[in-house]
This record gives structure tokens, sequence and C-alpha cells, in this order.
């Protein structure tokens, strides 16, 4: 009995002295979402050193409401973008948050399969359906654009108003538009400014709109149906050749950059810029007393014209699938397509978005919403997926420019297609 009542009296102690010891261990927490908790750097990769300021404003808001979260930009120009970004995500790694153009360097990004599908995500809705096509392979989503731009020359309202030429009277064909220029040049004013980084990507675009027989007759090079050397590439390449031979560009075209560009037209020293709708703001900055507005010279004759210009969604904003901060870069990527952030965005940029609902302030959006009731056609160059043939017509309007003959340039970019078809 008396063994009986040590053991038990030892037993009763052992029992106390666990639950001692139990109550004094520290409870463990409930684990948290890792994107709430800890603290978290997110890399925003782009081209648009000129929106570096604008990003920050936001980023600034953004970790404001999620105060463990901050944005770090890394940009790079627009050429050499492409080749980071592609050789980053081949190695699995890379941004967090990244951009794309459309057309063959989206194209090319798939094939990485590195973009997150984001199909089922609510800020999706808040962009009109046609302006999500860009983003799109098959049914999934994989960017969104965030910039609309019409990719049409800007031109000097007070230039044009001097000889005559009020908004509503612009020509509308080929034959009133070499009248204007011809008017023009005569004032000792270059018609159009056009540079060789960006130039040819751009004006190709207007220039093609009315000249192909069909809206995908480009994107048909790829697929063998349509050559460059068939008479509607030929066409716009001659008309290339005739703006060159006239005089309509300003002198050693080739050797001008896209900066160099936009400091004549805002100089008032060239009637239009043959860039884009984008560099509105950029224009209005280098020169606060310049009035623009936008204008594709149309290459047909009035009866034949179909598109009055061109449009593109673009900038186009993607997350890496292989982020280790991937719930944090749909925050951000979510609080990015806000009406209200984007308003702030296009404010400080002069850009126009894709985002529903964004109030515009300055002048120079108001002159582009115009432009969202008119017919334009998505631009034709972003319908390429192949980069090499996307190459070759660009290299045909520099050929020509450069004194080739239209159809040896066209031969040439024919040959460069089929063998980049025949490498593919």
């Amino acid at each position: 009995m008396k063994k009986f009542r040590f053991f038990s009296a030892l037993l009763a102690v052992l029992l106390v002295l666990s639950l001692v010891v139990v109550g004094c261990a520290p409870k463990e927490e409930p684990k948290g979402d890792t994107a709430k908790d800890e603290k978290v750097t997110l890399r925003f990769a782009h081209w648009r050193g000129e929106d570096r300021d604008a990003f920050n404003e936001i980023a600034k808001k953004f970790t404001a409401e999620n105060p463990n979260i901050t944005i770090e930009q890394d940009i790079s120009n627009s050429q050499q973008y492409q080749t980071k970004i592609q050789a980053e995500v081949r190695a699995q790694g890379g941004p967090d948050i990244f951009t794309a153009m459309p057309g063959a360097v989206f194209a090319g990004l798939l094939t990485t399969q590195v973009f997150y599908e984001l199909n089922g995500e609510d800020f999706i809705s808040r962009v009109p359906d046609q302006l999500l096509l860009p983003g799109q392979d098959g049914d999934k989503q994989y960017a969104i654009p965030y910039q609309l731009v019409f990719n049409i020359p800007v031109f000097n309202k007070a230039i044009l108003e001097e000889i005559g030429y009020t908004e509503d009277k612009l020509p509308k064909d080929w034959a009133g538009f070499l009248e204007m220029a011809e008017k023009i040049k005569a004032k000792g004013i270059t018609p159009i400014i056009f540079d060789s980084e960006i130039g040819p990507g751009q004006f190709i675009n207007p220039m093609l709109m009315n000249n192909m027989p069909e809206d995908d007759t480009l994107s048909k090079v790829e697929t063998g149906e349509t050559k460059l050397t068939d008479e509607w590439f030929v066409k716009t390449l001659e008309q290339f050749k005739e703006l060159n031979d006239k005089g309509y560009f300003q002198k050693d075209v080739l050797g001008t950059k896209k900066a160099g560009a936009a400091a004549l037209f805002a100089q008032g020293k060239g009637a239009l810029l043959a860039q884009g709708s984008y560099m509105m703001a950029t224009n209005k900055e280098a020169n606060p007393d310049l009035k623009q507005g936008l204008y594709a010279p149309i290459t047909v004759p009035a009866d034949k014209m179909k598109y009055e210009g061109i449009h593109t969604a673009t900038f186009m904003i993607g997350l890496n699938k292989n982020s280790k901060n991937l719930e944090a870069a749909k925050k951000f990527m979510e609080f990015l397509f806000r009406p209200e952030i984007a308003a702030d965005y296009a404010k400080a940029t002069g850009q126009m978005l894709t985002i529903k609902d964004v109030k515009y302030e300055s002048e120079e959006l108001a002159a582009q919403t115009t432009w969202l009731d008119k017919k334009t056609l998505f631009q034709p160059r972003y319908t390429l997926k192949i980069t090499e043939v996307s190459k070759a017509t660009l290299d045909a309007v520099t050929d020509v420019i450069g004194g080739m003959s239209p159809e040896d340039a066209a031969q040439k970019a024919q040959a460069e297609v089929e063998r980049a078809l025949k490498n593919k």
C-alpha cells in the first residue's frame, strides 16, 4: 500500500510539473499570408524611362496601402529591354512584374512559358474586351495592355492652319496629302520629321492600312499566303520613296534618332512628327505653347479609304509565374488598373489608357479622345509574330530611304522572310 501511495504521489507531482511547463510554453501564432506579413520588394521591369517619376509616385501610394511591399523599377531602353527580358526569363529568373510589346515580342515571351495566367482576376474586367486581345493566346490572358496609342503622325496645328488646313479639312487622299506637303515645304518648313530609330516601325502602319487588300494581309506574309513583293507592299515603298525624293523628310533623315526628331518638331521645324500619340506630352513639355493634333496620310483615293488611322493597345503588363512574390505582385497589378490610379498615370505621363472610366484632364489627351470614335485599324506590324519577318518589313523602308529601288528593297525583304520561315 505504501508503494502504491508513493507512486500515486509521484505521478501527481509529475502531472503538475508537466502542466506548468505546458502553461509556460509560448502559444503558436497562426501562420499568415506571406504577401501580408513579410517584407517584400517587387521588381517591376519596363522600357519607359520617361515614366520613372510617375511610377515612383504610384509606388508610394501602393506602399502606403501595403506597408510590407515596396516597388523597385528596373528600366532599360526599348531595344535593350527586349534582349534583357528574354535572357532573364529563359534562365527561369526575371522580374516579378514585367511589360511586353504586342506581336513578335509577346509571341517570343510566350515560348518561354513565363507568364502567369490572368484569367479569373477581377481587374481584367476594367479593360474593354477588344483591347485585351493583344495579350491573349487562344483563350488565355497572359498580359493586359495598359496604354492605348494611336500610331499616326502628330501635327502642329499652327503650321497647318497658317496654310489653310484646319483639323476638319485635312486631306483625305494621297494627292491632297502631297499638295499639302508641298505647301508646307514652300514655307521653309519640313513637312514630315522622320527618325530612323522608331520611325519605320511607326509610320509604316498608316502607310499600309489602306494599301493592304485585307486587314490581315501583312500577317499572311508569315504563312506564305502573301509576299512583300506583292503590289500592295511595293506601292507602299514607292510612296515612301516619293516622300523622300520630293524632300518632304528632313535632311539626314536616317541619321536622326527618336529624341532628335522630337526636338525638331517641338522647335516648330516640322509640320508632322511621324511617331505617335505617345509623343504629345513630351512635345508639350518641350514647348508649352505647342498645339497638337493627330493625322494619318491617306495613301489611296478618298473613295477607297477604309481607315483613318492606327491604334495599338500596348505596354502590356504581365506577371512572372516563377516569382516568389506572386501574391504581392497581383496586388500591385490590381492597383495599377484602378481607374483613379490610371488617371494619376495619365496626368503625369500624358498617355491614354485602356482602362474604363479614367478621367483625363490634359489638352493632349482630349485631342486623342476624339479618335475613339474614328475608324482605326490595329497596328498591322504587331500582327507579325516572327521577329525576323517584322524586321524585314522595316529594313525595306530604310533601304528605300537610303536609295534602293522599291522593287529591290521588296525582293530583299521577301528573301529575308523566306529564310526566316525556312528556319522556323
